[in-house]
């Protein structure tokens, strides 16, 4: 059965507002009849702070004082002390001791010391107070269930004190106590609410399945947690959130995770804070409604982390090919290898995130918001993807490996620092449903919108490097791509259109399926082809006739035309560019500012004509039209109605265009001066 999520007040507000910028009077009719999208104010993107991230969590969750590690030994306790194959007590605290197992009735705190062999602590309340079990040095171990049991209490708090180093380990095999149910099936095991804390060392050997579950509300506030676990490591079922603590994790399934599919109410997971080192087969963190993080230090590794190398596409046109989508189609929960995870909503306010993963590195069948945090990610597939949208409100994002950056069927980018590497595209608007996604479809839609209002935002791709299936829009912030080198691919992609009224773009790569913004954009922009293949690194640098520099930038990867669109181009202003050189400017993913250029050859000469100013070695060229067919107003190039390429662009070797002739198009005229 397909769940049905509703947004969260935190996102869905501002995600509702992001999508209705294609959809609700943001569409007008060009004079050719073409719909082309209109500028998008974008001040809603910043509404948000941290602190609502952090209000959504305090609504989530909230901590009692039992909730918070407190000292013990000036209270009534019940001393409990284990002895091998059974156990003594002394104290108040209703306790009943039957061979090796020790069954606590009622609330109280129950201080436990020494060894269990083979035995079980149950706890089987019969009052409505919680139970506080004090691991003061304890090493519990059972063959055939759960060495902790909590089976029926209304709170269960489970304490480390300072110094002490206490173990949990399970059998291979076990003897359910509800056959029905499977249960239980954790080394610790809580039926009712669960809540961890301390100072000390909690060790837990699952070698049946998982390591800790608690069947409603799982609460961590502090300890040194390892935990070593067939299946899954750390369970909460309604939820699961935690405080503080460092955890050691080693799963054969997911790392954290929470299970309630019943309830879109529940099923949440959220962290403040803490220190994290997971290795999962399957997921690292995955929550089954929403997941918000606020702080902590994450290394993460799933599915034996991203391959060496993440294959390229091979599919002319970029997206998927078949066999991949048949493939991500038919992936399962079992199979799913991802970093960070939410079925609805994943929402970061800060954090320090180390991600090596065999599927995405952070994955939303809803929505992904990053307000802040840092981020290293390596994976074999997309270093952050949402089915619905993804909103960048600010962090540092280094994606070093992936098949494509980021995807979504939105993306929005309104701060932060973005530094992408794909195989595939880079940054790439409904490009389909992955393996665990929900109902996004590959197909241009004035639904699907990418937008950068701000940020910095750097690409390295081998597919396309920004890639819209519908409308692009470009109103603040700075952006660059150093794109593919195959003629089946572009630096910039869209079907729709593409309005640039902001920013700095600069975008190099292959000129086969070369596309500029919309003649019906605010800022205007040049398309230089060059007649032979640039080298990788070689400067291309772009200033005014006084000598002042538009832009300085080296391409990572070889390269035969660049799109460059600034505030400073003005109509009917006369620039110069060149090619090689050096510059001492400060360099940022080959981006250079400051400093100074020199030692460069003049390419060409030339006065802004037009919103996009089309160039080649000769100089200034008008393309003409007559492509068309093969999506929105592009421009020129091969998708766009915007004209012919100019004389002197590299054609793809994959056949006609879909509605063109080749053998009537139309070739460009030549002007301006010839250098």
């Amino acid at each position: 059965m397909k769940r049905k999520y509703k947004f969260t007040k935190l996102i869905a507000p501002l995600l509702c507002t992001t999508i209705l910028f294609a959809c609700s009077n943001t569409e007008e009719e060009s004079s050719s009849g073409t719909s082309t999208a209109t500028e998008v104010n974008i001040e809603s993107l910043s509404t948000l702070a941290d602190s609502d991230i952090q209000s959504v969590v305090s609504g989530l969750v909230s901590y009692s004082d039992d909730d918070l590690y407190t000292d013990w030994e000036n209270e009534d306790v019940t001393s409990i002390q284990l002895n091998g194959s059974t156990a003594t007590y002394e104290g108040s605290g209703a306790v009943v001791v039957s061979g090796s197992t020790v069954t606590i009735k009622t609330g109280g705190i129950y201080v436990l010391s020494g060894t269990l062999d083979d035995g079980q602590i149950v706890v089987d309340a019969e009052d409505n107070n919680t139970v506080r079990l004090v691991l003061n040095g304890v090493d519990i171990t059972s063959s055939s269930s759960a060495p902790i049991y909590v089976k029926n209490a209304e709170k269960t708090v489970i304490s480390m004190p300072e110094g002490t180093e206490n173990t949990v380990t399970d059998g291979t095999q076990y003897v359910y106590d509800d056959a029905e149910a499977e249960e239980p099936n954790s080394a610790i095991f809580s039926k009712g609410n669960l809540t961890i804390n301390g100072e000390g060392t909690l060790l837990v050997e699952a070698n049946f399945n998982n390591g800790i579950t608690g069947k409603d509300d799982l609460k961590i506030t502090g300890g040194n947690i390892e935990i070593t676990a067939k299946d899954d490591a750390i369970v909460g079922r309604d939820l699961l959130a935690i405080k503080d603590g460092t955890f050691t994790i080693k799963a054969g399934g997911d790392g954290l995770k929470t299970t309630n599919d019943e309830d879109t109410e529940k099923g949440n997971l959220a962290i403040e804070g803490g220190t994290f080192n997971i290795t999962a087969e399957n997921d690292g963190i995955q929550a089954q409604t929403s997941l918000y993080t606020l702080g902590g230090d994450y290394t993460i590794t799933t599915g034996g982390g991203s391959p060496e190398t993440v294959a390229a596409n091979q599919n002319a046109m970029g997206g998927r090919g078949q066999s991949e989508s048949t493939t991500t189609t038919t992936t399962t929960e079992t199979s799913s290898s991802k970093g960070l995870k939410a079925t609805a909503e994943l929402a970061i306010a800060g954090g320090t995130f180390d991600i090596d993963s065999l599927d995405d590195a952070v994955h939303s069948n809803g929505n992904v918001l990053i307000e802040d945090g840092e981020f290293t990610i390596a994976t074999g597939d997309d270093g952050i993807h949402a089915d619905a949208s993804v909103l960048t409100k600010g962090g540092n994002i280094t994606v070093t490996k992936s098949y494509e950056g980021i995807e979504g069927g939105v993306i929005a980018i309104a701060d932060g620092n973005i530094d992408v590497t794909a195989s595939d595209d880079g940054v790439n608007v409904g490009g389909g449903v992955d393996g665990s996604g929900m109902d996004m479809e590959s197909s241009t839609s004035s639904e699907q919108l990418l937008q950068i209002s701000g940020g910095y935002v750097s690409v390295n791709s081998q597919g396309d490097g920004l890639d819209s299936n519908g409308n692009f829009v470009m109103t603040g912030g700075t952006a660059v791509v150093s794109g593919p080198t195959n003629s089946g691919n572009g630096a910039l992609d869209y079907n729709g259109t593409f309005e640039i009224s902001g920013g700095l773009l600069i975008a190099a790569g292959s000129s086969g399926m070369i596309q500029a913004s919309s003649d019906t954009s605010e800022q205007n922009g040049i398309l230089m082809t060059y007649p032979a293949t640039q080298s990788a690194g070689t400067l291309i640098h772009l200033e005014d006739s006084e000598g002042n520099t538009i832009a300085t930038f080296a391409p990572e990867k070889e390269y035969s035309s660049v799109y460059i669109s600034s505030p400073d181009l003005a109509k009917d202003a006369s620039y110069t560019l060149y090619s090689g050189g050096t510059s001492t400017g400060t360099e940022t993913n080959g981006l250079y500012t400051d400093g100074e250029y020199s030692g460069g050859t003049k390419v060409v000469e030339f006065t802004i004509s037009d919103v996009v100013t089309w160039l080649n070695e000769s100089g200034v060229t008008e393309a003409q039209s007559g492509m068309g067919g093969m999506g929105g107003r592009g421009g020129g190039g091969m998708k766009g109605d915007g004209g012919t390429p100019p004389e002197g662009m590299e054609r793809p070797d994959r056949g006609t265009a879909p509605g063109t002739d080749s053998s009537t198009t139309d070739q460009s005229t030549t002007t301006g001066d010839s250098l």
